[in-house]
């Protein structure tokens, strides 16, 4: 998922991308993602706090299970600030379905909401790490309608399509691409919507990439942020929660007063120093956020989510696996480096 905190034009972008350096998304197709409760043992319990459900099958929570049979109870339950967190599922491949209602089942159950992500945009992160997504319009069109439909009346909040406006105003999507791309996020909002119990934030990338918020207004407004609930901040990205707010604030009020929600996964340490071309992916000494809840203290801040899943690899760097795929040893770090 592409997160620089400086704007690039499309060609230095395929320069990074022919040297291997061209940045990632959280969740690939393939990745493992989107597994739910299949396993003879309750639930996790809610976080405090907190209306959102909790996987009990997540790669977190598999990882404790097996610490704990290899005698690693301090990794373990270390691991637990991650585990017992409820976090988004990003359905993958070409049938969303079966993980949808497994999810909204198992979160019905408990009376909790489900959190998705729905990322299979054309054109995907320009082509890299999380390079992928629909063939086409008419394939995205099919993938929404299943998607919503597997939703039912369930409750759900669906985060829409990470980085799909910001990579229109960086100029990392090309322009031929523009105009259909903000025709089907419309689209997908009103779709989406049409369920009566889910929430769409459309994302809009964070306060270190597109810099000025106003850049983003009018390709909201084309993409149909107006239909949506709010907009989404901080997808896979380790800003501040302060700077988030305050970009928030100033994007909510160019946009006549819209919500939003923010990515807390990973910023309790706010983002790496230094270079900013590779601060974004899997940087070092990051630690866990704001725990998700409703309960942000900020009428304009509709919830705080970890949307990210916490030791899912942002890509091949710093020795991390693909894109999307679990890194128990990233995990521990932030959970380590929490210290909550």
């Amino acid at each position: 998922m592409f997160r620089p905190t400086r704007t690039r034009t499309l060609a230095a972008l395929s320069a990074l991308a022919a040297l291997g350096l061209a940045t990632g998304c959280s969740s690939p197709p393939g990745a493992d993602t989107t597994a739910v409760a299949r396993e003879t043992r309750a639930p996790a319990s809610p976080a405090a706090g907190s209306p959102f459900w909790i996987d009990p099958s997540s790669p977190a929570a598999r990882q404790v299970r097996t610490w704990e049979r290899q005698g690693r109870g301090h990794d373990a339950r270390l691991l637990r600030r991650i585990a017992d967190r409820p976090a988004a599922l990003w359905p993958a491949g070409d049938r969303p379905e079966p993980s949808i209602r497994e999810a909204t089942g198992a979160a019905a159950r408990a009376g909790r909401t489900a959190v998705f992500v729905a990322y299979d945009i054309p054109h995907r992160d320009c082509g890299q790490h999380s390079a992928g997504g629909a063939p086409d319009a008419n394939a995205y069109r099919d993938w929404i309608e299943r998607f919503a439909r597997a939703l039912g009346d369930s409750d759900a909040l669906v985060v829409l399509e990470p980085d799909a406006v910001a990579h229109i105003v960086d100029g990392c999507t090309p322009v031929e691409y523009h105009a259909e791309r903000e025709q089907l996020l419309a689209e997908a909002i009103v779709r989406l919507k049409r369920q009566p119990r889910t929430k769409v934030y459309l994302d809009a990338g964070n306060p270190a990439w597109i810099e000025d918020p106003r850049k983003l207004v009018e390709p909201l407004g084309r993409a149909g942020v107006a239909n949506a609930d709010g907009f989404a901040l901080n997808v896979s990205n380790f800003q501040t929660d302060a700077a988030i707010k305050e970009y928030g604030r100033r994007l909510s009020a160019a946009l006549g007063g819209k919500h939003f929600v923010m990515d807390t996964s990973r910023n309790g340490n706010g983002p790496l120093g230094g270079d900013p071309s590779d601060a974004w992916c899997n940087p070092p000494g990051r630690a866990l956020g704001a725990p998700p809840t409703t309960d942000t203290g900020d009428p304009l801040v509709d919830a705080y989510l970890w949307i990210k899943r916490p030791g899912e690899s942002d890509g091949q760097c710093r020795g991390g696996p693909a894109a999307g795929q679990w890194w128990a040893d990233y995990a521990l770090g932030l959970a380590r480096n929490s210290g909550a």
